[in-house]
């Protein structure tokens, strides 16, 4: 009987010793490097142990097998590459592999405030992720199934029908997505950023939506600071209000009728036969001249009420402008600017 309790004791010691074993080798390993690894399609449990260890993510192969039969069996791992840690419980581990948190090979890029189409088009092409003339037949196309594709008419001179649609910000996207993929990313963006409460401010004051947005892209792109982009918007508008005979006299627009950018646009450029020149055409341009960010959408939406008229860059580094409501005051405001005041 003695022999017998005995050998149930030195047993029953053995089995403690050798579970607080396996608890020790089911552990997380020591370490908090992030480990990238592939578990190839159709790989065993048995493999996968071994990836796992080879990899440095847990102690011992054998009892992670053990580990899976003891308390997850019937567990299916998906393929694919996985980003893990080290220093993960077994379960931690485990839960990804099962649930697919695979790690998906991104492209990561920034559209400017301010750029157009073309420029889009060839910062995307240049930086290897589109085509950039399929780029540019995407964002000529109207079937994208946005609530506000229907507001964009479709007769308008603008080169690209998507202008000023495109909203500029950073993304990740997938590897490998398409031109119209990225478009229809850039897009859903839009629809994000014009919240609702700003559609229910131009329906009450009976301004459509393409309106708002040429003009929050001529603000993008004469305005450098954000504090005025609202007054720069409250500008045109009191123009456009005043009288139809007062021209908008942007050089935004002129550069765009151009083509190009230039610091300074010269006498003979505002000569030049466009639609978008806005020296020699009333009112709005026919369509945006560039793909305006929050802040000039904003402003566009709730311009400041004011009775400025006037606006001029101060040129002294600050990229802030002088506002005045009359000619005269603008005229000395633009000498005191020049430097000849």
């Amino acid at each position: 009987m003695i022999a017998l309790a005995t050998l149930i004791l030195v047993l029953g010691i053995g089995s403690y010793i050798a579970y607080q074993h396996f608890l020790d080798e089911i552990k997380p390993v020591e370490g908090s490097a992030i480990v990238e690894l592939t578990i190839p399609k159709g790989t065993s449990i048995m493999k996968t142990a071994a990836i796992l260890h080879e990899n440095g993510l847990i102690k011992n192969a054998n009892y992670f097998i053990y580990y899976i039969k003891w308390k997850h069996s019937g567990i299916q791992f998906i393929a694919g590459d996985y980003r893990l840690q080290q220093g993960s419980t077994v379960d931690e581990i485990l839960r990804s592999l099962s649930s697919g948190e695979v790690v998906r090979n991104t492209i990561r890029f920034t559209i400017p405030e301010g750029y157009t189409v073309e420029q889009t088009a060839a910062k995307l092409a240049a930086e290897g992720f589109v085509n950039e003339e399929k780029f540019l037949e995407a964002a000529d196309a109207l079937d994208y199934n946005y609530w506000f594709i229907s507001e964009i008419p479709t007769d308008t001179p603008s080169k690209y029908n998507l202008e000023g649609f495109l909203f500029p910000e950073t993304y990740e996207m997938v590897q490998g997505s398409t031109e119209r993929q990225i478009i229809e990313r850039m897009l859903s963006q839009f629809e994000k950023e014009f919240i609702q409460d700003w559609k229910t401010e131009l329906q009450e004051k009976g301004i459509s939506l393409y309106e708002t947005m040429i003009m929050a892209s001529i603000v993008e792109r004469e305005a450098m600071v954000d504090k005025e982009r609202a007054k720069i918007a409250g500008v045109f508008y009191n123009r456009l209000r005043t009288s139809p005979s007062w021209k908008l006299e942007s050089c935004a627009t002129v550069q765009y009728a151009l083509g190009k950018q230039k610091a300074r646009i010269t006498f003979a450029d505002l000569e030049i036969d466009s639609p978008f020149n806005t020296y020699k055409h009333e009112g709005l341009p026919p369509a945006p001249i560039a793909s305006p960010g929050r802040a000039s959408i904003r402003a566009a939406v709730l311009p400041e009420q004011h009775d400025y008229f006037f606006f001029v860059t101060k040129k002294d580094g600050s990229n802030e402008h002088h506002f005045s409501k009359t000619l005269s005051e603008h005229l000395k405001n633009d000498a005191q600017s020049r430097g000849s005041w």
